[in-house]
């Protein structure tokens, strides 16, 4: 079994940063891609961006030049930086963690003030 546990996220005003923590635990067995998606309130859960094992980055366009993935291999742990924040970029963050199956993380929110 794989647990997936998030940190991070809080309020900020537009313009601010945040940064977001996905720490993977347990049966790990060559990870591969860890993603961070979201989900605004009345809106269905979209893909932000997944960093493969290999460290190949990919962004959604509505965050390119703003957000970045990193990852600690050693800990399996990535991050998420979020710079220039908008209040569009509100929601509920979730990471996702493929590792012989699909793990979900429990979701951290984000609340971008105007």
């Amino acid at each position: 079994q794989v647990q997936v546990v998030q940190s991070g996220g809080g309020l900020v005003q537009a313009g601010g940063s945040l940064r977001l923590s996905c720490a993977a635990s347990g049966s790990i067995f060559g990870t591969k891609n860890m993603s961070w998606y979201r989900q605004a309130p009345g809106k269905q859960r979209e893909w932000v961006t997944t960093i493969t094992s290999g460290g190949i980055k990919k962004f959604a366009d509505f965050v390119k030049g703003r957000f970045t993935i990193s990852r600690d291999g050693a800990k399996n742990t990535v991050y998420l930086e979020m710079n220039n924040l908008k209040p569009e970029d509100t929601g509920v963050y979730y990471c996702y963690v493929y590792s012989g199956g699909t793990y979900l993380g429990q979701g951290t929110q984000v609340t971008v003030s105007s």
